[in-house]
């Protein structure tokens, strides 16, 4: 199994260009990058709690227009590449390329949210979110402002 995840992932996320993708064959890649950055932070106390997946599968349902289906097998992709990657950079560097300013401060408040769903922040998901936010070029400002944003809404 982990081979075909991995030869869809060679096939369609390494590609730099989401054209290249053919249309109904999986997730964009982005939307993979985004959801393995999310997982990614889910983990980061240690702790995958049901209302942090609660909150990533409804903001990728939303965000990516997807249904509940679509956003199981995106959350079971993502986070097979989340766990053989090394590092976040292979999905900071894609959503970079692709997502523009507003894009990127929607994906730092989905961020915030997945992170203070479980109603606690810890260090090492605080230090993530801000080395995350860096790779995607936003200011602190930005993750700042979306933080403040998402906590407010509670």
């Amino acid at each position: 199994m982990l081979d075909s995840i991995r030869s869809f992932f060679t096939r369609h996320i390494h590609h730099d260009a989401p054209a290249t993708r053919e249309p109904g064959r999986g997730p964009e890649p982005v939307a993979l990058a985004a959801c393995a950055l999310l997982l990614e932070l889910a983990h980061a106390d240690g702790e995958f709690a049901d209302a942090e997946r609660t909150q990533i599968q409804s903001a990728v349902i939303r965000h990516f227009g997807l249904d509940a289906a679509q956003a199981d097998e995106l959350l079971a992709l993502a986070e097979a590449e989340r766990q053989q990657s090394i590092d976040q950079f292979q999905f900071t560097r894609l959503i970079a390329e692709h997502y523009d300013l507003g894009q990127k401060m929607v994906l730092a408040e989905v961020m915030w949210g997945v992170i203070l769903a479980d109603g606690k922040i810890a260090d090492h998901e605080a230090r993530l979110v801000r080395k995350i936010g860096s790779l995607l070029e936003l200011e602190p400002a930005y993750l700042s402002e979306a933080r403040k944003k998402v906590a407010g809404a509670d």
